[in-house]
């Protein structure tokens, strides 16, 4: 049976990291084993700059900081490479040809476009540098260009999968390779249209693109390798008594990240629990942790699961001639939503008044109040936080939401939430 791993980018953003992902192989390395690795470290936010300086017309600067990407990896292959630097430098150096041709352009196109041309680059250069590597310590393993098995459609930096055409690509590149006893590398996050253009998955990319893998190839289980040692109840930079869940439904984990934690992407959840397949959350620095399996099964009573988000905008519209807020005015504000990809994170409704809270992207935000404006009375109140404890009780409220100035507060059998006041 096949297995799928992820290895994000802070278990790959220094040599010996990428050692460590080496002796975690170790022991699967007979096995039929698809690998996706993300960019490494902190490299995409080194490459939107890199998007940023060369959509300003800052030519230079863009070819300056994208000389800092190309010597942090070509440094990291040189500590890392005995026999097959050069190889790995030559494919990396193709790459690298790929960025500077277009940075040496000017921007006629739309930003999205040129974000994903460019910060494509880093899942391509970690993945070769990784695949050298295992070659060098008896991993065996082929490299792939997932740009050439993931079609998408044009809608840069949040690409749609084209399924069938990806599907008979695993079924005539991938499959092969394992069936010959291969590891497979490739990236996370990236695709490509039927133009040849790059292309980005959009958050939780790399997670999303091993979950498809997963499903195109029936696996037996995908593992996504973090820096934690389990799913856990609260962050714990948040709650310093944040208890781990080794054991969640596929359904609890969508409720758990639409309330605003931070664990697996619902849209990674769907692709594996349409084949009913596992995924286990383990630890890299400690794999022989218990971490997390997320199943389609029925798990135990989970303790009060707190997720807080801060700086949270809260905007209140009230309908100016004080009639209904019906289908017609939400329909316009749904409307705003898409058009300016803005989602709420929480949702009040009144006969004549409807509240929001939102991230606070000032720029969206503003966009939204003035267009609001023209229908509703429009009032904006900026830093506030919003607390959700999922499966509460009296002690997690007594602790988390007492004292609590709330603006809006809501309650059903599972769930309480609290918008307030820091």
């Amino acid at each position: 049976m096949i297995k799928v791993f992820k290895f994000g980018g802070a278990s790959v953003n220094n040599a010996e990291r990428v050692k460590n992902v080496a002796d975690i192989l170790q022991q699967y390395k007979n096995g039929k084993l698809l690998i996706v690795i993300s960019a490494m470290g902190k490299t995409t936010n080194a490459l939107e700059k890199v998007a940023e300086a060369f959509y300003s017309n800052k030519k230079d600067d863009a070819l300056r900081l994208f000389e800092q990407v190309k010597q942090q990896h070509l440094t990291t292959a040189k500590y890392l490479l005995v026999t097959s630097y050069l190889a790995c430098e030559a494919q990396m150096r193709d790459f690298f040809t790929e960025v500077e041709w277009l940075l040496h352009d000017q921007p006629v196109r739309e930003y999205d476009y040129y974000y994903d041309q460019i910060v494509c680059a880093g899942e391509l250069l970690s993945t070769a540098i990784v695949s050298y590597y295992l070659n060098e310590v008896g991993i065996n393993n082929e490299w792939i260009d997932v740009r050439d098995v993931i079609r998408t459609d044009d809608n840069f930096r949040d690409g749609n999968i084209n399924w069938d055409f990806t599907r008979t690509k695993t079924d005539g590149l991938v499959k092969p390779l394992l069936d010959k006893g291969l590891i497979v590398i490739t990236q996370g996050f990236i695709g490509a249209t039927d133009e040849n253009e790059s292309t980005t998955l959009g958050r939780e990319g790399s997670d999303y693109t091993a979950a498809v893998f997963s499903n195109m190839l029936d696996a037996e289980s995908l593992t996504i390798w973090k820096d934690v040692e389990s799913v856990m109840n609260a962050d714990p930079r948040e709650i310093a008594e944040a208890q781990p869940l080794h054991e969640l439904s596929y359904a609890e984990v969508i409720e758990m990240a639409y309330y605003g934690a931070q664990v697996i992407h619902p849209k990674t959840i769907k692709p594996l629990q349409n084949k009913n397949i596992p995924l286990y959350v383990k630890c890299f620095l400690d794999a022989a942790l218990p971490g997390t399996i997320i199943h389609n099964g029925i798990h135990k009573k989970l303790p009060p699961i707190i997720v807080i988000k801060r700086n949270q905008v809260m905007i209140e519209l009230k309908s100016k001639d004080f009639s209904f807020i019906g289908e017609h005015n939400t329909e316009v504000l749904y409307e705003l939503f898409e058009k300016l990809f803005i989602t709420p994170t929480l949702t009040q409704n009144g006969a004549i008044s409807i509240i929001y809270a939102f991230d606070n992207r000032e720029e969206k935000i503003s966009q939204f109040a003035a267009a609001a404006a023209q229908n509703f009375d429009v009032q904006v109140t900026p830093g506030v936080t919003l607390l959700t404890i999922r499966h509460y009780d009296d002690e997690s409220l007594q602790k988390y939401a007492e004292g609590k100035q709330f603006l809006v507060r809501q309650q059903t059998a599972h769930n309480m939430r609290l918008l307030y006041k820091e």
